[in-house]
């Protein structure tokens, strides 16, 4: 059992974090406490249908979605890419605008050469 509310923790969690939400404001939207949630999230405690139905429903998503755990790879590699793009970013603002110009240049390149690749395989 435990590992199945972790599951269905991390799925809430990742769907919270999806929605740019913290604890607190879901738990508020839900009218739950917030260390309700959090226990959620981390497989703690044992959450009701009811409570499940509130909490889904302030994420504006449908209960069966608390299910879903083999979208928990693919979230997680989408926030790991979110994250490198991010750090990309913030390099690039610190660049003058032709220097974030070549690099788009040197990317654009790269890519053309790899899809290239992939074409001829």
């Amino acid at each position: 059992m435990a590992d199945f509310l972790t599951l269905v923790g991390a799925r809430i969690k990742q769907l919270r974090i999806q929605k740019g939400l913290s604890q607190a404001k879901l738990a508020e939207m839900a009218d739950l406490q917030d260390t309700y949630i959090g226990g959620v999230e981390r497989g703690k405690r044992n959450i009701s249908l009811n409570s499940l139905e509130r909490i889904m429903s302030a994420l504006e998503a449908d209960p069966a979605e608390a299910l879903k755990f083999g979208r928990l790879e693919v979230l997680e590699e989408e926030k790991d890419k979110q994250n490198v793009l991010d750090i990309h970013i913030s390099l690039l603002r610190e660049r003058s605008l032709a220097e974030v110009k070549l690099v788009q240049r040197m990317a654009k390149d790269m890519f053309d050469t790899l899809d290239q690749e992939k074409i001829e395989r």
